[in-house]
């Protein structure tokens, strides 16, 4: 893990995304993160197991991650070298986070809870190594009983519903409203990035 703002701390809440664009509702996830972890940490995977990278070029992601940083000291950027949740966890193990979550929301959990992941260890195996944060979308997460423990809700103000990625290009392209979306600073970049 390449950490481009901030440092890791004791425990470190990790939210990994392709950031294609950032939105206000990645900022909030953060900001409830610090309820439970020291550091919230925006991480850019430079590969992802289930989708290619496409829209706005790397570096600009990059860049978009470090500014989402920049304004709060428990605040972080990083780009990781693994795109799964257990290759992430141990980079940030390796840089000394001895308690690992990561921020997902409730969609997101389904999937991860339920991928093949073939010759790595099986969903029990890896909880032991980090924890789960998740957000409700729109309704509360229910993981199996036994992994209860290492899965937990993040509360998120329902304001958030229906922020995505997806609906400010689908904005975006439609020529409708897009910038309360997003974080204000961020906003120029991401329409020049999206023909806006």
């Amino acid at each position: 893990m390449d950490m481009l703002a901030g440092a890791l701390d004791s425990s470190v809440a990790l939210l990994a995304g392709a950031w294609n664009p950032p939105t206000r509702a990645h900022v909030e996830l953060a900001r409830a993160a610090l309820g439970w972890a020291r550091r919230a940490v925006f991480v850019l995977p430079r590969a992802f197991p289930h989708k290619p990278l496409d829209g706005a070029p790397f570096e600009q992601r990059v860049e978009w991650i470090r500014a989402l940083a920049a304004p709060d000291p428990r605040f972080a950027a990083a780009v990781s070298e693994g795109g799964l949740f257990l290759e992430m966890a141990r980079e940030a193990r390796a840089l000394g986070a001895q308690r690992v979550f990561h921020v997902c929301g409730a969609d997101a959990a389904a999937r991860i809870l339920g991928w093949d992941y073939g010759p790595l260890p099986p969903i029990e195996q890896q909880l032991e190594e980090y924890e789960l944060l998740v957000a409700p979308r729109p309704l509360p997460f229910r993981p199996p009983e036994h992994l209860r423990p290492r899965v937990h809700t993040l509360i998120v103000p329902a304001s958030l519903d229906g922020i995505s990625s997806t609906e400010v290009r689908r904005r975006i392209a439609a020529g409708e409203p897009w910038r309360h979306l997003v974080p204000e600073p961020l906003a120029a970049s991401i329409g020049a990035a999206y023909g806006a």
